[in-house]
């Protein structure tokens, strides 16, 4: 899968009311993954002509919610996912990442290495698991889903 092109996120949009602040680190990592996903993507909904597309994330009766639609905001399509198959990994996510938090204040170089390299793993894993639940119904690149998994935890935290 080539990133640009027709198949592309141009707008990516949270629904507030799904979103509890969390902390000044979680909404940074919240901007920077909204911001590095516009810059490259690859967004691919199944049977789809093309795009590019603007996407508002939601959760429904803890159901994660792909509103799709067309750059002139025409719907396009909506895709609804169980979070369970996630639950696991955005918890253990959380937990790796308040340590993280955490150590980068007090901790020694190596702890906070070893830390972080555990959350980039439950990030991939994650984001592997997203890929996963997305397959068939809308075609994401490794780095996509690893951002869509950051903005998914965003959401997550409402519950």
């Amino acid at each position: 899968m080539k990133s640009g092109g027709v198949y592309r996120l141009i707008d990516v949009a949270l629904d507030e009311g799904s979103v509890a602040a969390r902390g000044p680190d979680v909404d940074h990592e919240r901007r920077i993954a909204i911001f590095d996903l516009l810059e490259q993507n690859h967004f691919e909904p199944a049977g789809s002509p093309g795009g590019p597309y603007r996407l508002r994330l939601s959760l429904e009766e803890n159901r994660l919610v792909f509103d799709v639609a067309l750059d002139d905001a025409t719907h396009h399509g909506r895709i609804i996912l169980s979070l369970t198959p996630l639950r696991r990994v955005i918890k253990d996510y959380f937990f790796v990442c308040d340590s993280y938090y955490q150590a980068i204040r007090s901790a020694t170089p190596s702890q906070i290495e070893a830390i972080d390299m555990g959350r980039r793993g439950l990030h991939n894993e994650g984001s592997q698991i997203l890929m996963e639940r997305l397959n068939g119904k809308i075609a994401v690149d490794m780095d996509t889903a690893r951002r869509l998994f950051t903005l998914i935890c965003a959401l997550h935290l409402k519950l």
